[in-house]
């Protein structure tokens, strides 16, 4: 298993998010859960170009200070919504590893986490999703609760994702560790 940390970057990580103080603890609590169980965290950050001040080289672009990586934890940079769009790297790199099992957390819920949940579905992963650790801002069509519970509770459950609980997603980091021993 991996933790997967996408797009949690400084550009839109902040109050306008649904729920973001639960958010934010959520996902602090799974990154330190996942260090502490060996648990390799991997970062995912969004590109949208020269010029746009979302891109490579803006302090908009880098990742939430809150969520910050260690020094050694990867971090693949994406154009795309799917973090598993192949020229991030992402989808050969636990390829490699032999990896199948990915919880994800981060940003937005209706964007790249919808992506990536679906693109992992497709590519055989079984996708983990934690409570409270993706988010969303209000849309023309849809207010960001309702996107939250939208894909959280009614598009991924039983079809693309694992929906679980925090509870349940600190206690399968936790497990997760102990099946390398075994």
């Amino acid at each position: 298993m991996i933790l997967l940390v996408v797009d949690t970057q400084k550009g839109i990580t902040d109050g306008r998010l649904y729920s973001f103080e639960k958010i934010e603890r959520n996902i602090k609590a799974l990154i330190t859960e996942a260090r502490q169980n060996n648990i390799e965290v991997v970062y995912i950050r969004h590109d949208d170009g020269p010029g746009t001040g979302f891109s490579v080289g803006d302090d908009e672009f880098q990742i939430y200070e809150g969520f910050a990586p260690q020094e050694g934890e990867h971090i693949f940079d994406k154009t795309e919504n799917s973090a598993f769009y192949d020229p991030s790297g992402l989808l050969k790199y636990l390829s490699e590893k032999q990896e199948n099992t990915i919880m994800i957390v981060g940003l937005q819920t209706n964007f790249c986490i919808d992506a990536t949940i679906k693109s992992g579905f497709e590519h055989g992963f079984k996708m983990i999703v934690p409570e409270y650790t993706n988010s969303t801002f209000d849309n023309e069509y849809m207010k960001k609760d309702v996107c939250y519970h939208y894909y959280n509770d009614f598009i991924w459950p039983k079809r693309y994702a694992q929906c679980v609980s925090m509870e349940d997603a600190i206690e399968m980091l936790r497990r997760s560790q102990v099946k390398k021993y075994l």
